[in-house]
């Protein structure tokens, strides 16, 4: 994507999914009675999917994204299924497994774009989303492919990405994910300031934080 310097980076963009992420779970645990807080939550996971093909697009070793993506799946699933099932059960993964399918779908498709690999990598993602009941399913990975696809155009995939969400998800709370394209078109290409680990870290420190609130 090309860099403006004019709008909001990287960063900002992160802090903007991490606090609807963080409104969204305390609504859904603490105060499920107050719709609001999970249409504001609902911004969040389409933001984390344009940083990840943003992060997939820049990154100099996607094997180590994929590494790190993979560790802190497995670091978020015991707190999620304690939070949002009270046991640990295998019935439905975290967002985390979601980006990581994401992920190797993107990897897959950049590395074997001459051939019909990428349309497999397609077909298996949206498979497996669906095996293993990863959050938001066989959508999140068509709203990765969507942002992948569309990278280079602005104003389009921002289009595509809301129109995507209502064919799929219906026109109920998740229609109000579209709010997410606001941000996202005053992206400015910028990665801003790091602090990556603490960005991988909140998810699960903050699911373990809601564990501990609900059982005391």
């Amino acid at each position: 994507m090309e860099k403006s310097g004019i709008g909001i980076n990287s960063f900002v963009l992160k802090w903007i999914a991490i606090i609807a992420m963080l409104i969204d779970h305390v609504g859904a645990v603490l105060y499920p009675q107050y719709l609001i807080f999970r249409i504001i939550g609902r911004i969040a996971f389409p933001i984390f999917c344009f940083l990840l093909v943003e992060g997939a697009m820049h990154t100099s070793s996607i094997r180590r994204y994929e590494g790190r993506m993979l560790l802190f799946a497995l670091l978020s699933e015991l707190p999620f299924d304690l939070v949002f099932y009270e046991e640990i059960t295998l019935e439905h993964q975290n967002v985390f497994f979601t980006l990581l399918i994401g992920l190797v779908m993107l990897d897959i498709m950049e590395q074997t774009k001459d051939s019909y690999f990428p349309f497999l990598a397609i077909l298996g993602a949206i498979a497996l989303a669906e095996i293993l009941a990863v959050d938001y399913g066989a959508g999140g990975i068509l709203l990765i492919l969507c942002f992948y696809e569309l990278y280079e155009r602005k104003f389009l995939r921002q289009v595509a990405f809301v129109t995507m969400n209502i064919l799929y998800f219906g026109v109920g709370v998740q229609a109000y994910a579209g709010l997410a394209a606001i941000p996202m078109l005053l992206y400015n290409g910028e990665r801003g300031l790091g602090m990556k680990q603490f960005f991988y870290l909140f998810y699960p420190a903050h699911l373990l934080i809601l564990y501990l609130i609900i059982r005391l």
